[in-house]
């Protein structure tokens, strides 16, 4: 058999960046502002009418339990291994409610889930277009068979939601995409949605659901604080909140209005456009390998000798 040499794998890495360059995805974040379309769809939480029974984090689990290769996660004292009781987000887990308690007698609860940006940073910043939003519906959804587990997203997204499943043996990124090939195709809305018995989670158009809200402030000025939180921050999302408490409170970080996405776009495009990046090291590091193969076999042959 013909040895590959130095310049023959260098033809060969060639050919391969020009495939790579002719069959990559173009890196287009579509960060187009669909929340501020006619046609983008959101969710409202309204914090004060939560009552925690967590039906819709059973409801997301069981949804999309086999199409995103969820698992169940379960407390240390839990030894039968009856019930999910998961703390926080997770690769297995993409909605939990948490309990914020500032007395006996005032607490929270909160809901914890993708926020569905207007302008994503996780989109702008995966190399590959694995993470992506429609222009129509602004749902930011995850494709598995083209992720390459960069994690990119994890450090893109300013709401710390993007989890991988590092426990699993072909691991995926986890995030709520508002049951887009399950419930919202099957019946129109998330499963959690559907689910919630007190109407805590309402679901349909963003701009109606805005309205919606701003009412509910202005007709309730003891029963909630005068913010929608996501509304406006870094660009706006299509999960909306309202709460009695301040949102910094709840967990919901404070952010600037500006999205990010425009920066780690552009950083992208300049370092992985057409996966030439990639590629050129990759190449880099199989040459140098060679190289060493090719010295180590000719000491190999002069001990022979």
């Amino acid at each position: 058999m013909k040895s590959t040499n130095r310049r023959d794998f260098l033809k060969l890495m060639g050919l391969t960046g020009a495939a790579c360059l002719a069959s990559a995805a173009p890196l287009c974040a579509s960060t187009a502002p669909a929340g501020e379309s006619n046609t983008a769809i959101a969710m409202l939480y309204d914090a004060t009418k939560c009552v925690g029974c967590k039906a819709c984090m059973a409801a997301c689990k069981r949804v999309n339990f086999d199409q995103n290769n969820l698992g169940y996660e379960h407390l240390a004292t839990d030894t039968d291994k009856l019930w999910d009781a998961p703390k926080d987000l997770s690769g297995d887990t993409r909605t939990v409610i948490k309990l914020y308690k500032e007395s006996d007698t005032r607490f929270s609860y909160v809901k914890h889930s993708c926020m569905h940006c207007t302008k994503p940073g996780c989109v702008s910043a995966c190399p590959v277009k694995a993470m992506t939003k429609d222009p129509v519906t602004g749902v930011v959804a995850y494709d598995k068979n083209a992720c390459i587990g960069c994690r990119y997203c994890q450090v893109a997204c300013p709401y710390n939601i993007p989890r991988f499943q590092w426990t699993k043996a072909i691991p995926q990124i986890v995030k709520c995409d508002f049951c887009k090939e399950t419930n919202l195709k099957a019946k129109g809305q998330p499963a959690c949605g559907e689910t919630c018995p007190v109407g805590a989670i309402a679901f349909g158009n963003r701009k109606a659901l805005l309205a919606e809200a701003h009412r509910r402030i202005t007709e309730n000025h003891d029963r909630y604080i005068g913010k929608v939180y996501g509304e406006k921050e870094v660009g706006g999302a299509n999960h909306l909140y309202l709460a009695a408490f301040p949102f910094k409170k709840l967990g919901l970080p404070e952010l600037q209005e500006e999205s990010p996405a425009a920066l780690s776009e552009h950083i992208q495009h300049t370092i992985y456009k057409g996966f030439m990046a990639p590629v050129a090291l990759y190449g880099t590091l199989a040459v140098i390998a060679l190289k060493n193969k090719k010295g180590q076999d000719k000491l190999g042959h002069g001990e022979d000798d």
